[in-house]
């Protein structure tokens, strides 16, 4: 019988189904960080039991470290947190990358840069974005406090229902200017944030065969936002150059890889297989995206009106973001512009907008920041002078982590300060109480800072 990717690797990691249904599932790779883990760690020692497998098992520090390079204060919530991780990793033997060492960074970001995150396997993390890692053919999900703790107690996960399939068919050549963040926005404001609801979703189609990594997994890390538990992308010849380039040092190597190369080829959706939904999007035309409201799925083309609101939730967004149906996006202006996050913090992001930051200065009264996915990518950027080109033009320059994504560390908006972020959530609150957050590609949001309004990034790349 034909079987989708999500089929071949859900199947392959069954290891009893579960009485009154569902499965318990063989995790092959846990995802650790400060914030979700107190608790699971708490409850291992309450019972005595060890992590079953601390060599599966990886832990950073990312939502709540200080990107401007101040010392950590463990009198702080934050820095108490990031201490208990410490602690406990020591005490349970799990390995941790911690602040401002190398191989520190956002826990979707270092994953695949370590050759952690590699084809068919499952991957779970206290995170509702672990679905990035579906980018390389990976079944990773989110998973909640209570789970992280059996997951390290057993390598286990008790899944209480498959999920249905969501088929993502995108077509077309993606023009001047447009990336993978516009490419996923038009597919949220085209099923809405509930349309995944239940499902597990997999992209596919020629614009996203031609993405590289760094773009498939901006995709996969907003499946998320419309619902979905995971995205996922067969994996090709795309993927496996990624995982041999560089040193990624938990990545298969020599004749290993050759072995692991010729199983990663069957992981693909087979023909005649099914899909209990299905949507399309054609991106010959797609501009560049901009969200307008409190969900991905209120977005519109940036020289684009925003609409008339359909339902109180839009019209509750419209107030709380302080605009009006018929205003185009183009003429809003900002306060900040954070280029960061697990959706769009890889080098390729810094890469794509220093294109349009080079040679220019940041609009008066404009706050913009970089913030680097993990210390290598800063690394790596500074080697290139990508650093100098953001700092040349008025961008601050941070340490790792996920700063302004969340409102959980030093860099916040202010109540009803509006922002151009590579994020993945305009939520209320999101970036701070009473925050005003806008979802753009990164070349966006570096075109938006030099224009000190919503600013469609063709134009600097035309001149």
């Amino acid at each position: 019988m034909p079987s989708t990717l999500f089929d071949k690797v859900w199947d392959a990691h069954v290891v009893a189904p579960l009485t009154g249904g569902g499965n318990l599932l063989y995790i092959d790779r846990h995802l650790v960080h400060e914030v979700t883990s107190p608790q699971a760690f708490d409850g291992l020692r309450e019972l005595g039991r060890k992590v079953r497998r601390p060599d599966l098992t990886f832990a950073t520090v990312d939502h709540n470290v200080p990107t401007d390079g101040r010392p950590i204060d463990e009198s702080t919530l934050s820095g108490m947190q990031l201490a208990a991780l410490a602690r406990n990793c020591r005490e349970f033997g799990v390995p941790l990358y911690g602040y401002q060492e190398a191989r520190q960074g956002i826990v979707h970001v270092i994953g695949p840069q370590l050759g952690i995150t590699l084809p068919g396997l499952t991957i779970v993390c206290g995170d509702s974005h672990t679905s990035t890692h579906g980018a390389f053919g990976a079944l990773a999900f989110g998973i909640g406090t209570t789970e992280v703790e059996h997951v390290l107690a057993t390598q286990t996960l008790r899944a209480p229902a498959k999920p249905k399939r969501l088929g993502v068919q995108v077509e077309g050549m993606l023009g001047k200017g447009l990336t993978a963040k516009d490419v996923i926005l038009a597919v949220i404001r085209k099923i809405g944030a509930g349309g995944g609801t239940g499902h597990v979703a997999e992209y596919y189609g020629s614009t996203i065969r031609a993405l590289n990594m760094s773009g498939r997994m901006t995709i996969c890390n907003m499946s998320i936002e419309m619902g979905a538990r995971a995205g996922m992308i067969a994996p090709d010849e795309v993927t496996f150059a990624y995982i041999a380039e560089g040193n990624r040092p938990f990545a298969p190597h020599g004749a290993a890889y050759d072995e692991q190369v010729a199983h990663w080829r069957t992981l693909r959706t087979d023909e005649g297989a099914t899909y209990e939904k299905h949507v399309r999007l054609d991106v010959d035309d797609l501009a560049p995206q901009v969200s307008w409201g409190t969900t991905p799925a209120m977005t519109v083309n940036v020289d684009e009106p925003i609409p008339e609101p359909t339902d109180r939730s839009e019209e509750r967004a419209l107030m709380y973001m302080g605009l009006k149906a018929g205003q185009v996006m183009s003429e809003v202006p900002v306060s900040t512009v954070f280029i960061g996050s697990c959706t769009n913090s890889r080098i390729e992001d810094l890469r794509e907008a220093a294109l349009v930051v080079r040679g220019r200065r940041v609009a008066d009264g404009v706050r913009a920041m970089v913030v680097p996915g993990s210390e290598a990518v800063k690394a790596l950027a500074e080697q290139e002078g990508l650093d100098e080109i953001f700092r040349a033009a008025g961008f601050e320059w941070h340490f790792a982590g996920c700063s302004m994504c969340l409102g959980m560390n030093g860099d916040i908006l202010r109540p009803q300060q509006r922002s151009a972020s590579t994020s993945n959530r305009p939520y209320e609150g999101r970036q701070g109480p009473g925050s005003r957050t806008h979802l753009v590609s990164p070349i966006t949001a570096a075109a938006t800072a030099i224009v000190g309004k919503f600013a469609d990034p063709r134009q600097f790349l035309d001149e």
